[in-house]
């Protein structure tokens, strides 16, 4: 019964994060203003992010893992840069 839960619930999962995925991706490509494409992006990369957690759950497999750490890491130092940008203009201060 757990396993048959474990990988309906993993679908399902997959699923809501995918299409979570694509109406960010389509903001991202259709945002009025800059703002609007720098939280899409966020969101892509939280929801790249909790797919690979799934499908480390799904599969078992701890690179998954690794994977989703880099990207959170990644993800965030990004959005912090074009942040600054965004209020600066600039990201490296002299």
């Amino acid at each position: 019964m757990s396993a048959f839960l474990l990988y309906w619930g993993a679908a399902f999962a997959l699923l809501c994060f995918t299409l979570g995925l694509a109406c960010a991706a389509i903001r991202l490509m259709r945002g009025p203003s800059a703002e609007d494409r720098i939280l899409a992006l966020d969101t892509m990369y939280i929801n790249s992010m909790l797919i690979l957690l799934v499908l480390g759950l799904r599969f078992e497999a701890g690179l998954y893992f690794d994977v989703a750490l880099l990207i959170a890491l990644f993800g965030f130092v990004g959005s912090a840069a074009l942040a600054k940008f965004l209020l600066r203009g600039e990201v490296i201060e002299p």
